[in-house]
């Protein structure tokens, strides 16, 4: 079987990849199939499907991932039934997704899944088609909904190949796109923390609390609750949020934080009243939050 060119993947998206079937030292005859291709005299169809596959791993070789992605395009339009076309397919979207070119890589990879959905690099295509969602996810002032989108890719990954070399991988980068959820609301709601718009800013930090319990984030949001609480003069579920830190992040620069800013007002952290608060203690006390 010929060699695929997977395992030309950069280091920089952290991939698993497809292992080639023979070793390194470049396309044989690399340098005829670019003075084939060079010329004009003969119409692309006149050439093989490993041909047009093998100018393609070459333009890839090269660096020019474009280019790479239109001859592993010729070789699924010119020989769609073919075994080459399977593999020009899973490459094309590689070479997109190299190039950053993440629209058409997703519609390449989605495309793989639809026709070979058994195929064996069906679950390499699916982490394909989740990277160019989450490397797009670069800092957390992006579209969240490329975020979404990542999310909801990466758990296909894991939850239909979870036997995968990509499951792993696709794991931890969810956790990284879901922390990355979490660190939007924050910045949000620190923003209308200094702006003192504290109900809004108290919306934003329930958000993470609630639904982002397992980030980073959550010792802050708690603790935000506790200053936006206090500003508001709630002092009970000011204490409760404190309580709730206290139980589970003692050893934190914010739980210290929240202590002293109670005991500035003569307050400790303890669950009191019924609110929403008073319901995650009593959930974090039997074990059963976190």
């Amino acid at each position: 079987m010929a060699r695929l060119s997977l395992k030309l993947m950069a280091s920089a998206t952290a991939l698993v990849l497809i292992a080639g079937c023979s070793g390194g030292g470049g396309i044989p005859g690399a340098g005829v199939f670019k003075n084939m291709f060079a010329t004009d005299e003969k119409p692309l169809d006149s050439f093989s499907a490993q041909e047009i596959y093998e100018r393609a791993e070459f333009e890839l070789e090269s660096g020019d991932e474009e280019e790479a992605a239109r001859y592993f395009g010729e070789v699924e339009r010119l020989y769609p039934y073919s075994e080459w076309a399977k593999r020009g397919l899973i490459m094309q979207a590689f070479s997109y997704h190299r190039d950053k070119d993440y629209e058409n890589a997703r519609s390449a990879a989605q495309r793989y899944v639809d026709i070979y959905p058994a195929d064996k690099d069906a679950a390499y295509a699916q982490y394909l088609l989740a990277l160019s969602y989450y490397d797009q996810v670069d800092d957390v002032g992006r579209d969240q909904g490329l975020t979404f989108q990542a999310l909801q890719s990466l758990r296909e990954v894991i939850e239909k190949y979870p036997d995968s070399e990509y499951a792993r991988s696709a794991s931890l980068k969810f956790d990284l796109a879901f922390n990355h959820l979490a660190g939007k609301e924050m910045e949000i709601g620190r923003y209308y923390l200094r702006k003192k718009h504290y109900t809004s800013g108290i919306n934003r930090f329930r958000v993470v609390v609630e639904e982002f319990q397992t980030t980073t984030h959550t010792p802050e949001a708690l603790h935000r609750l506790v200053e936006s609480y206090l500003a508001l003069g709630l002092d009970a579920e000011a204490q409760t949020a404190a309580a709730i830190l206290g139980h589970n992040y003692r050893s934190t620069e914010w739980y210290q934080d929240s202590f002293a800013l109670l005991r500035g007002r003569g307050l400790s952290p303890e669950a009191r009243g019924n609110g929403w608060l008073a319901q995650i203690y009593r959930q974090v006390v039997k074990g059963q939050w976190l």
